[in-house]
C-alpha cells in the first residue's frame, strides 16, 4: 500500500506539471514575455515560439494528462484497494469490504488529483503565468522531444479537421485600443494610475475620433484684426482680448489675409511703433483646414509648419473657426479644467452647460453611451438642434437618455446655456 502512495505521489507530480504548463503558456502576456527576453531570459522566445506554434505542445500536455489520468486509476486499483479491503475485512465480509475498498480509493485518488495535481497547480499558473512558462519551459521541452512521435501524429490529424471547417490555432495578441482602456480601468482601481492620467490619457485615444470643431474657436468667438483698423482701434482690441495670436481679415472674417503673433506687438509697442498692419507689422500665413480632420490628423498637418495657427473651413470655404496647438494641448491636459467651465453642478441633479460643449464630454460625465446621428453634430448644441428639426427657442427642451436638456438662453439664434436636469428627479 504504501508503494501504492508513492507511485501516486509521482503521478501528481506529473500531473501538476503538465497543467502548470499549460496555463501558464495560454496566461503569459506576450508585452511581458518581449521585456523579459530583452532583460536577457532566452527562454522567453521558446514560450514566444510555442504560443504562436501551440498545436504540438498542448497535444502533448493533453498526453501527460490522460496518462496520468488512466495510471492513477490503475494504482488505485491495483495497489490501494487491496490494502484498504484487507482493513476493512476484520469489520465487514470479504466481498463487502472489496466493493467499499474500490469506492474509497477511487474518491481518495480523485480528491488527491484534482486537488494537487489540477486545481492547485493550477491557480498558482494563473498567479504567475510568465515565471512558471519561463520555469517549466525547458522540461517541457524535453517531454515534448520524448512523446514527438506520437504528438506530431495527432498534431497533424487535428490541423487537417480545423482545415476542414476553416478554423485556426494561431494565437492572436492583437491589443485595441478598448484593450488599452480596459487595463487603464483596472490600473485606476488597483491604484496604480491616478484618476487624472487615465483620463489625460483617454484624451490622447479621442484624438482618433474627435474632430477640429470640438477644440477650436468658433467662429462668432473668433477676436480678429482689420488689414485698415487704426493702430488706436487695435490696441483697445488687443487690451480687451488678450490673446496669442490674431487673425487678421481685410473687411470681414471670411476674407482672411493672415495672422500676427502677440509677442510681436507687444515688441513694437515696447519700442513705441504703430500697431497699425500697414505700418510694417509682420504677417504670416496660416495654415488652412477642413472641418473633417481629426485632432490627430490636425496634429501631422502642423508638423513640419512652422504657423501656430489653422483657419477651419466647412465644405463652403467659409471660416467656421480657428484652432492652434495649445487648443489641442488644452483639450489633452487642460480638459479636465474646461468640464468644469462648461458643465457646472448645480446640485445632485442638475447641471448647467454651456451649448458649445463637445457631444463627447457630455456622453462622459452623463454616462450616455450614445447619441442618435452624432456624426450630424459636434456640440450640445448641434444636437438639440438636431432633435428639434427646427431654430431652436428659449425654453425648449429634449428628453434623452434619462436627462431633460432645457434650453435657457439663445445668443443671435446660437444655443448658450443649457439645463440638465434627471427625469426622474422633475416634479
Amino acid at each position: 500500500m504504501l508503494s501504492g502512495f508513492i507511485i501516486i505521489f509521482i503521478l501528481i507530480a506529473a500531473g501538476a506539471f503538465c497543467s502548470m504548463s499549460e496555463i501558464s503558456l495560454a496566461g503569459s502576456r506576450r508585452v511581458k514575455l518581449q521585456v523579459l527576453l530583452e532583460k536577457g531570459r532566452s527562454e522567453a522566445s521558446q514560450v514566444l515560439y510555442f504560443q504562436e506554434q501551440p498545436g504540438i505542445y498542448f497535444t502533448t500536455i493533453q498526453f501527460g494528462l490522460n496518462a496520468v489520468a488512466i495510471l492513477g486509476g490503475v494504482v488505485a486499483d491495483s495497489f490501494l484497494s487491496p490494502g484498504f479491503a484487507g482493513i476493512l475485512s476484520v469489520m465487514v465480509p470479504q466481498p463487502a469490504a472489496e466493493k467499499i475498498a474500490f469506492v474509497l480509493s477511487f474518491i481518495l485518488v480523485t480528491l488527491l488529483f484534482v486537488l494537487f495535481s489540477d486545481v492547485m497547480p493550477k491557480r498558482v499558473a494563473m498567479a504567475f503565468p510568465e515565471t512558471v512558462a519561463l520555469s517549466l519551459i525547458t522540461p517541457m521541452k524535453k517531454f515534448i522531444f520524448i512523446l514527438s512521435p506520437l504528438s506530431r501524429s495527432f498534431n497533424v490529424l487535428v490541423n487537417a479537421i480545423f482545415n476542414v471547417f476553416g478554423m485556426t490555432d494561431k494565437r492572436r495578441d492583437d491589443i485595441t485600443s478598448a484593450d488599452l482602456c480596459a487595463v487603464m480601468e483596472a490600473g485606476t482601481m488597483a491604484g496604480v494610475l491616478r484618476v487624472q492620467e487615465k483620463k489625460m490619457i483617454d484624451n490622447v485615444f479621442e484624438l482618433d475620433s474627435r474632430t477640429v470643431p470640438s477644440a477650436m474657436t468658433v467662429r462668432e468667438n473668433v477676436v480678429y484684426l482689420g488689414l485698415n483698423e487704426s493702430d488706436e482701434s487695435i490696441r483697445e482690441k488687443v487690451a480687451e482680448h488678450a490673446h496669442s495670436t490674431y487673425l487678421v481679415c481685410d473687411g470681414d472674417i471670411d476674407h482672411i489675409v493672415g495672422y500676427v503673433d502677440s509677442k510681436g506687438l507687444l515688441a513694437r509697442v515696447l519700442k513705441g511703433q504703430s500697431l497699425s498692419l500697414q505700418s510694417g507689422v509682420e504677417i504670416r500665413p496660416p495654415l488652412v483646414l477642413p472641418d473633417a480632420l481629426t485632432l490627430a490628423e490636425a496634429i501631422d498637418q502642423f508638423k513640419g509648419k512652422d504657423e501656430d495657427l489653422a483657419v477651419v473651413l466647412n465644405e463652403y470655404a467659409m471660416v467656421v473657426g480657428i484652432i492652434s496647438l495649445k487648443d489641442i494641448m488644452t483639450m489633452l491636459i487642460g480638459r479636465l479644467a474646461g468640464q468644469e467651465e462648461q458643465i457646472m453642478k448645480r446640485d445632485d441633479h442638475s447641471w448647467l452647460i454651456e451649448g458649445a460643449t463637445p457631444i463627447d464630454d457630455i456622453m462622459n460625465v452623463f454616462r450616455i453611451e450614445e447619441f442618435p446621428s452624432a456624426e450630424s453634430y459636434e456640440t450640445i448644441g448641434g444636437f438639440l438642434t438636431y432633435m428639434l428639426r427646427r431654430i431652436p427657442n428659449r425654453m425648449d427642451a429634449v428628453d434623452f437618455g434619462g436627462y431633460r436638456f432645457e434650453i435657457m438662453d439663445i445668443d443671435n439664434y446660437k444655443i448658450d446655456q443649457i439645463l440638465v436636469t434627471r427625469l426622474g428627479d422633475i416634479e
